[in-house]
């Protein structure tokens, strides 16, 4: 971690100067305190930004950050965490040198990255260094809360595989909380929508239902009433009609390639 950022629990010191006090902490006896468990920054004033609800990096995850700086043959990322990610030269997917960095990722331009290694300070290095990395140059980028991520993706990536199918997007979710939309207009705003309205009933039962009624009306779909006998008959009837297995068969896949295609939700 960098030197004027540390990682404490309420109740660790932080400074004699109480005029630099600021969110996240107290004072008491003119000392300054933290009042939560986070990470506090010492540049210009005292803060501390909870870790509660943000993204903790681990080697492994899939992430979108956005570029924030370039700097001695990294380019800084932000990460939608505490901590900053680096993205060395030499994790590009092609060489070049250190005066064109900007020419190929530049400040604002969004990513698909590896989180390859975080030390124990902290230190989160960034790769492109995969076929299935890369710059993000069209769609959309929304943001949900990280924790709400294994939702967003559903068990054995059935969420993620019933949006994509519902909206005709290609969908990326990052460990980040971030999510890459890509297909036409109308489909991306009606996966925007239905992403968000997830986030915010991730607690309430029966969500892969009520979001595939929510899409299905949204694009006119609305199914006609139907009495609960006949919709008996129509299940046992007719089963190979019945979209489920199909998608079932895609989940599988999608399984067997690993957790980045399940995240990545690769079309074979």
């Amino acid at each position: 971690m960098e030197m004027d950022k540390k990682l404490v629990i309420p109740g660790d010191f932080l400074s004699d100067d109480a005029e630099l006090a600021d969110e996240g902490t107290y004072v008491e006896d003119g000392r300054v305190y933290s009042s939560v468990f986070g990470v506090a920054s010492l540049k210009d004033r005292i803060r501390v930004v909870p870790l509660s609800g943000k993204y903790i990096p681990r080697a492994g995850d899939v992430i979108i950050g956005v570029i924030k700086e370039i700097a001695f043959s990294n380019w800084i990322v932000d990460i939608r965490s505490p901590y900053e990610g680096l993205l060395h030269i030499s994790e590009f997917p092609r060489r070049i040198e250190s005066a064109d960095m900007s020419r190929y990722l530049n400040i604002g331009d969004s990513i698909m990255a590896l989180v390859s290694d975080v030390d124990a300070n902290m230190k989160v290095e960034l790769t492109l260094n995969d076929q299935r990395l890369r710059p993000i140059k069209e769609g959309r980028i929304i943001e949900v809360t990280p924790s709400k991520v294994p939702r967003l993706i559903g068990r054995g990536g059935s969420m993620i595989a019933m949006l994509k199918s519902e909206t005709g997007c290609n969908i990326f979710i990052g460990q980040n909380g971030r999510v890459w939309i890509s297909g036409k207009d109308k489909g991306m705003d009606l996966a925007a929508r239905a992403i968000l309205k997830i986030e915010k009933e991730t607690h309430i039962s029966g969500l892969t239902d009520r979001i595939t009624k929510f899409l299905k009306e949204e694009k006119g779909e609305k199914p006609k009433e139907k009495e609960p006998e006949q919709e008996e008959v129509k299940k046992t009837e007719t089963p190979e009609e019945e979209p489920l297995p199909a998608q079932e068969e895609k989940i599988e896949e999608d399984k067997s390639g690993g957790i980045l295609d399940e995240l990545l939700g690769n079309d074979k």
